[in-house]
């Protein structure tokens, strides 16, 4: 049995979760709006929902969308709609400490479903699981090199992901004027709607 593939997949999944992507611009808008604490099952759910995902596609859901290449668009168009109801929401989001209905951080499971309309977390998991888990898998069966792949992650993706609920946090202060917070709010669904662009390419 071979790990030398763990620090190549850990160093994948340090860079690609740590980098700007939907994930990590909502929590770093959430960090400002509502603190870091109550963004922490945001957080949870992210690291925890694209753990199982990564280890799900490497059990064959991968295979599933190369039979039904349909319900892989139907996923695209649904992410895409989605992801701007979700910069609608971050541009509109109250000030900190205001209570406004609806304004709230994510649950954990609205984070974990939210992994599945992600473009971001979806190639992240399919790079991983068609690069590195085919190392390993003729030492291993499929299941413990899928989910080897998916804790890896799991445990890459949390601090990395975390960061940036901490760093809305630093500026949280500086954003008690409503002026500042518009701006921001509007720079953060600008940049998340941008994020479409590889699903856009994809489609046409």
């Amino acid at each position: 049995m071979t790990f030398d593939f763990l620090p190549a997949l850990i160093t994948f999944a340090f860079v690609s979760s740590i980098t700007p992507g939907p994930n990590n611009l909502m929590l770093m808008a959430s960090g400002a709006n509502y603190g870091f604490r109550r963004s922490i099952p945001h957080m949870a759910g992210i690291s925890l929902g694209h753990g199982f995902m990564v280890f799900l596609l490497g059990l064959g859901l991968l295979q599933l969308f190369d039979t039904f290449p349909k319900l892989k668009l139907i996923l695209t168009i649904v992410c895409a709609i989605y992801l701007l109801y979700l910069a609608y929401k971050i541009a509109t989001a109250s000030a900190p400490g205001e209570a406004k209905e609806g304004g709230k951080p994510f649950t954990f499971l609205q984070a974990a479903a939210f992994q599945w309309v992600n473009p971001k977390a979806i190639y992240m998991a399919i790079t991983a699981q068609t690069a590195y888990a085919p190392i390993a898998s003729d030492a291993m069966p499929l299941w413990v090199t899928s989910l080897m792949v998916a804790l890896a992650f799991t445990c890459t993706n949390l601090p990395s992901v975390s960061t940036w609920a901490w760093a809305g946090t630093q500026i949280r202060r500086w954003l008690q004027s409503p002026t500042r917070l518009r701006m921001f709010n509007y720079t953060m669904a600008t940049l998340l709607v941008l994020t479409l662009e590889p699903i856009i390419k994809g489609l046409i």
